[in-house]
């Protein structure tokens, strides 16, 4: 190589962070977050300053977009046209717009989230009020940088005559911040702008008392004053953001909710199509249409429902699950002197008073100047009209025009400028009028000299010409405040009534996991018998339910989870088909298994609790209102020791005795009220003292001293026994015995261990799962009357080698 390389060391991660360092500035200051001042980002103010300085104002015809962005990207703006493009049309879309800058002709966009035509085929211009944002700029009121090929200059910041920043808002993000700035009333933010001046220590609370929150141009109703005055002090905080909605009687009774107003940046097509997916999905029910009737009247959204539907119940359904009405978060990011700041109100209009004490001073300034220069000029042409004849003498007398110059400054005492000013003079302004006119015009600019002089020596005077300014622009483009403050953020309650229709059904599930839900009119057209519902080879019927689709299902499992179920999410199944596994409904574990399923109508019904019982004799009651919940998923149900399982749930409605029946043929009766309720996740309390290899196979209420206590042994050996021989004991007891089993050589054992118990009152019948699958019904009148103690009758017949594994109560 002719030139020799220096090679030097470098780390990775200084290189990419001192590059993407560069590029955050970059976008942080130049691109998406805007200057306090003006409340504009780089390329808006780009943007306004081209067409401003091409002459392309209100007062003139349109013109093609496209020049516009080209003039922006050759002169200011080196980027893509779109990045331009977009600008320009966010800035005419008066549905994003407190108040559009540009004015647009054509198609440029539409709340359905329709694009604008290319720039090729609109046409624009800017506002009235985008030359407010302007005025004055010529007069030396803002600083001018170099643009990015030194060719021309462009303006660091716009004179912005009214708080821009507030009144249209901005949204932005860069890389490590982000800024929401909602769009605010007009007159509003000028009379805080007025009040601030006026008390420099005015609170938060008074300029609230002016500025009441955001206004946003698509109006809707704004919730939650708090969230407001929290982002009013921090630059952070969150308001619901509503449509307007009225619901209108129709002919035959029916009505229609009929929306007029949606949130801000909400997209109305997708909000229609949101709609109407909840009609077509039959989410809830009672909407038979939904219309986008919006047109040149303006917005109109109809939502028709059926006759004798619950209008508030399904508006209350469309506010929560659609974008009727959505979170707004302010992030009120904003750059003050090069760095990104988050702001609060007093905070804004500080820095845009202070911007503005900075314009109209530098304005005073320029126009003190012009004035000075042409009293100066007036002096010296009054003075030369005095001595007219002299004066002609002496230029007749000059060689040329700088001889004349040099003697009327020499002979008279004139300026060079007065000199050549003289010599400029028109003859006719020799006249006796036109004297008058110069003396006159002279006393007008001595008046400016003053008055401007004087606001530039005192506060008070440059203060109240920034609020005569802005109260007139206040009073030519203030407008009435278009979306209405809520304090409170309306909590939204939906009825369950509102989203499924009640209809009572049937549910079953099996043994195997399988679930369904079947109309009554499906049961009755396959026959209406129980026997027949449908199921996998091997499978028995386990649970079956008469409920309604607004009730709940409680699912417990024996690790103690439990699951809530509402039954119309139960998949519908005719009477005759399997089911869905239930896994397939909610997440069960594999390894774990349901114990008990618990219809429940209402989670709040007095005195209603839940009792578990474990294999391992634990005793807990918990109220069942600790079971209410809007979760899907698995949750603690009560708390169950390593090598115990949740045997039995029961519902109780207090006031009972508890009978637990062990494995060991030993039994106890205590009062239910000696456990105590505890709360959802104890562990709960010993009921039965048991033997280390005895454990708990049933449990069921007692309620009085009447009826029977059946039992019934592996070996289907069953009896009945009175329930006045089960004394009440008290709780953690060893309990008494509730069936002997028969020992030796020569007798045929009635058993090794007992499988279940029940309470009877009324016969029922019971269903005997055998271990080889047989299935054996018996009713609890086949089984004997007999002592507690005694060994029972064979109910069930069954091989040597089979035994009963699972009993099943049918009521």
């Amino acid at each position: 190589m002719s030139i020799p390389e220096n090679f030097l060391p470098a780390f990775l991660e200084e290189v990419v962070g001192d590059r993407f360092g560069r590029y955050s500035k970059y976008i942080i200051q130049d691109r998406a977050i805007p200057d306090v001042r003006d409340g504009l980002k780089p390329v808006q103010r780009r943007i306004l300053y081209a067409m401003y300085d091409a002459g392309n104002t209100p007062d003139k015809p349109y013109r093609k977009s496209a020049k516009t962005v080209g003039d922006v990207m050759g002169n200011y703006h080196p980027h893509g046209d779109a990045s331009i493009y977009d600008g320009m049309v966010r800035m005419a879309q008066p549905w994003k717009m407190g108040h559009v800058l540009i004015d647009g002709h054509g198609n440029w966009g539409s709340l359905d989230d329709d694009p604008a035509a290319a720039m090729r085929y609109t046409e624009a211009r800017l506002s009235e009020i985008a030359m407010e944002l302007l005025r004055d700029i010529e007069k030396r009121t803002v600083q001018f940088k170099d643009n990015f090929d030194n060719s021309t200059k462009e303006p660091v910041v716009l004179p912005s005559r009214f708080p821009n920043l507030l009144v249209n808002g901005v949204s932005g993000i860069s890389s490590g911040f982000a800024t929401e700035i909602p769009p605010h009333s007009l007159r509003e933010v000028i009379d805080a702008c007025i009040a601030l001046i006026d008390r420099p220590d005015s609170t938060l609370e008074d300029l609230m008392s002016i500025v009441r929150g955001p206004d946003f141009p698509t109006g809707g109703i704004i919730m939650g004053s708090d969230g407001i005055r929290e982002a009013y002090r921090t630059g952070r905080g969150r308001i619901y953001l509503r449509g307007r909605t009225a619901i209108e009687d129709m002919r035959g009774g029916r009505q229609q909710i009929v929306i007029t107003e949606i949130p801000y940046q909400v997209v109305k097509s997708r909000l229609v199509t949101a709609m109407e997916n909840i009609r077509l999905e039959k989410k809830i029910e009672g909407i038979t249409e939904v219309r986008d009737e919006s047109g040149r009247e303006g917005l109109r959204i109809v939502v028709e429902l059926k006759k004798d539907a619950d209008a508030q119940g399904i508006l209350a359904y469309l506010l929560k699950k659609t974008d009727l009405q959505v979170a707004y978060n302010f992030n009120m990011v904003a750059i003050v002197n090069k760095t990104p700041r988050q702001l609060g109100l007093i905070e804004m209009l500080g820095a845009y008073i202070q911007h503005q004490r900075e314009v109209v001073t530098h304005r005073s300034q320029y126009e003190l100047e012009k004035a000075l220069d042409r009293a100066h000029v007036l002096e010296g042409l009054v003075k030369a009209l005095n001595i007219l004849d002299e004066v002609i003498a002496t230029i007749k007398a000059s060689k040329n025009r700088q001889d004349a110059q040099n003697n009327l400054v020499q002979k008279f005492g004139f300026t060079e400028r007065q000199a050549d000013a003289i010599l400029t003079l028109q003859l006719y302004r020799l006249t006796n009028l036109e004297i008058h006119s110069l003396e006159k015009e002279l006393k007008e600019v001595q008046k400016t000299v003053a008055y401007l002089q004087g606001i530039l020596g005192s506060e008070k005077k440059l203060l109240a010409v920034i609020k005569d300014e802005i109260t007139q622009i206040r009073e030519k483009y203030g407008i009435n405040r278009r979306s209405d403050i809520q304090d409170e953020v309306e909590e939204l309650k939906v009825n369950l009534e509102v989203m499924v229709t009640a209809e009572d059904v049937f549910v079953t599930l099996s043994n195997d996991g399988y679930i369904k839900r079947t109309g009554k009119l499906s049961f009755i057209r396959s026959g209406g018998e129980i026997d027949k519902t449908g199921l996998k080879e091997g499978d028995y019927l386990r649970h079956l339910f008469d409920v309604n689709t607004l009730e709940n299902l409680l699912i417990f499992t024996q690790k103690g989870q439990y699951f809530l179920l509402p039954v119309h999410q139960i998949p519908e199944y005719k009477w005759k088909d399997n089911g869905t596994a239930i896994v397939n409904v909610i997440p069960i574990p594999k390894d774990d298994r349901i114990v008990d399923v618990i219809p429940v109508k209402d989670f709040e019904e007095a005195g209603k609790s839940l009792v578990f019982v474990t294999r391992k004799g634990q005793v807990k009651r918990t109220d069942l209102k600790e079971y209410a919940t809007n979760r899907s998923i698995g949750i603690v149900a009560c708390k169950v020791a390593e090598q115990d399982a949740v045997l039995n749930v029961l519902l109780s409605a207090g006031g009972k005795d508890l009978l637990l029946v062990t494995k060991q043929g030993m039994s106890i009766r205590f009062k239910e009220d000696e456990v105590n309720p505890m709360g959802r996740a104890a562990g709960g309390v010993r009921g039965i003292q048991l033997k280390d290899d005895d454990e708990i196979v049933a449990a069921d209420w007692i309620d009085g001293d009447e009826g029977e206590v059946v039992v019934i042994s592996d070996h289907g050996y069953a009896k009945r026994s009175l329930v006045v021989d089960y004394p009440v004991q008290g709780r953690g007891g060893k309990g008494i015995i509730t069936f002997e089993f028969k020992e030796g050589k020569r007798v045929k054992p009635n058993g090794t261990k007992l499988v279940c118990a029940y309470t009877v009152k009324e016969p029922f019948d019971i269903a005997a799962m055998l271990g080889s699958g047989e299935r054996v019904t018996f009713s609890t009148e086949q089984t004997p009357i007999d002592d507690r103690k005694s060994t029972g009758k064979q109910v069930v017949s069954i091989d040597k080698t089979d035994s009963v594994i699972n009993l099943l109560k049918f009521v």
